[in-house]
């Protein structure tokens, strides 16, 4: 394996855009040559200005841009069709996630003991900022489903940082085009036969507020609980 895709699904982050990739080009990547892939989700702020602005600042960079706002899913479809690397990582644009953290992420992979690597909020000793209890019940609640119906014994099915060797994620074709995907993308890896080998890593996570740009909600949570269903026992 020579190189890392980092695909970024990015809608109105004009404030964490800038310092997020600054972060993902100084992260560690083990030696993997870097391929950073923004797909910009019909922004109205000035994301789209800032990412092309990147794009001429350093030829890792590439940006690609959805005509109006379709959802995280299909920002991480494009973004995995157009991806180079041997390994795809998910990385959010808000600064929830910390880029610094992918060489925890990546050495299961680089050792030839994982084909894929969820980073969990909830198992280590990473920090975590405090924030909505409701949301810890809601993500504990949804992870408890999706293992019950996958038989995988994940602690964080909703995290964002998942991270694939390109050939297990080339074959998955994403349908959801929200916050589904996450779920859809746990079920569709558990089925994939004979099973592939996966890992949790601890992760530190700085969620942020409604105030602060979070968008996922209670109806997202609903979709979940019926992708989680939908993805399980009609693949």
């Amino acid at each position: 394996m020579k190189s890392i895709s980092v695909v970024i699904p990015c809608y109105n982050e004009e404030r964490t855009l800038g310092p997020l990739v600054s972060k993902v080009l100084n992260a560690g990547t083990l030696g993997l040559e870097l391929d950073v892939v923004i797909v910009d989700d019909g922004s109205t702020d000035g994301s789209v200005a800032i990412a092309d602005k990147l794009c001429q600042q350093d030829p890792r960079i590439r940006h690609f841009k959805h005509p109006r706002n379709m959802g995280k899913g299909a920002a991480l479809s494009s973004g995995f069709a157009e991806a180079r690397g041997d390994i795809i990582l998910i990385q959010d644009a808000d600064l929830e996630y910390d880029p610094a953290e992918y060489p925890v992420l990546l050495q299961p992979i680089l050792d030839g003991r994982a084909d894929v690597v969820y980073g969990s909020r909830f198992i280590g000793g990473a920090g975590h900022r405090v924030l909505y209890f409701r949301h810890s019940v809601g993500n504990k609640v949804l992870t408890l489903l999706s293992n019950i119906f996958t038989d995988l014994n994940l602690t964080d099915m909703e995290t964002c940082f998942k991270v694939f060797r390109r050939e297990i994620i080339a074959d998955i074709s994403i349908r959801e085009k929200r916050f589904g995907v996450e779920p859809e993308l746990t079920a569709k890896i558990s089925k994939i036969r004979p099973p592939i080998r996966i890992y949790e890593v601890g992760i530190s996570y700085a969620g942020r507020t409604y105030s602060e740009g979070k968008k996922i909600g209670w109806k997202d949570g609903i979709r979940a609980i019926y992708c989680i269903v939908r993805y399980n026992l009609f693949p």
